[in-house]
């Protein structure tokens, strides 16, 4: 297992693997092949940024079997997903903030995501191990007031693409069993949410399969796996609020009303 970082220092922007308090830099492509350069730097030096660049974040909505049975509502037959803009992505450590045009709740989802290593278009469930790169933490940040504010058009996209809103990181960890993985979520202490990846309605490869065949999927893309039971808002004038997945890592950020 590695735990890939991507974090800026010295004016350059730089990626490597985490061993314990340090990062052994690694140079080219870290999708294809890359090389350590020898170069060690540690953690508390740098900037850490996003561990990937997307094009596109993908999101699931009801995605796991406990949460569709509290809603109530039928599990569904194909992913239902929207896109994330990727202007909202801030990285471990940044500051999630309240779009000034919305006095709504904001909601935490803390959620797995899965990081592509390979261009994949249509590619079976058997062969789509080889196309994805890693697991790492995401918080779905969420105006939630503005999802049903239109009668006539559910604006997912605009609810969660809001500056700061797409957080991720601060790692991708490879080579792990993500149906032995279980997300949690803290706020300000206290465990919100804790729920094993086992439950989703689409696992992982079969989720990168299926969507897969909608549209073109690239290295460095994210696909968030959607969220289960435990979401809520974030009511305090200042929330630490974190997603923990043993084996991937903890994102921490801080959301300031």
């Amino acid at each position: 297992m590695a735990h890939w970082l991507r974090f800026e220092y010295d004016g350059r922007t730089g990626f490597g693997i985490l061993d314990g308090d340090v990062i052994a830099v690694h140079q080219g492509d870290m999708f294809d092949a890359p090389t350590p350069t020898g170069e060690r730097i540690p953690t508390d030096t740098v900037k850490v940024l996003t561990p990937c660049d997307p094009g596109k974040m993908i999101c699931l909505w009801n995605n796991f079997h406990a949460l569709a049975a509290k809603m109530e509502v039928a599990e569904p037959a194909e992913p239902l997903f929207f896109l994330k803009a990727s202007s909202s992505f801030i990285a471990d450590g940044d500051t999630i903030r309240r779009p000034a045009s919305y006095d709504g709740p904001v909601v935490y989802e803390g959620e797995l995501g899965i990081v592509i290593g390979k261009r994949c278009t249509a590619v079976g469930e058997d062969d789509i191990a080889a196309h994805i790169f890693g697991y790492t933490c995401v918080n779905d940040v969420t105006a939630a007031k503005i999802i049903s504010k239109d009668p006539t058009f559910a604006q997912w996209t605009r609810s969660k693409s809001f500056d700061t809103f797409g957080v991720f990181g601060p790692v991708i960890a490879t080579d792990l069993d993500p149906m032995a993985l279980s997300v949690k979520t803290i706020l300000n202490g206290d465990e919100r949410q804790n729920y094993p990846v086992s439950d989703m309605i689409f696992p992982p490869h079969r989720l990168v399969s299926m969507l897969s065949h909608d549209m073109t999927l690239m290295p460095g893309d994210v696909i968030a796996c959607g969220t289960s039971v435990g979401v809520g808002s974030m009511k305090e004038p200042s929330n630490d609020v974190r997603i923990v997945i043993d084996g991937v890592g903890t994102l921490k950020n801080t959301f300031v009303q």
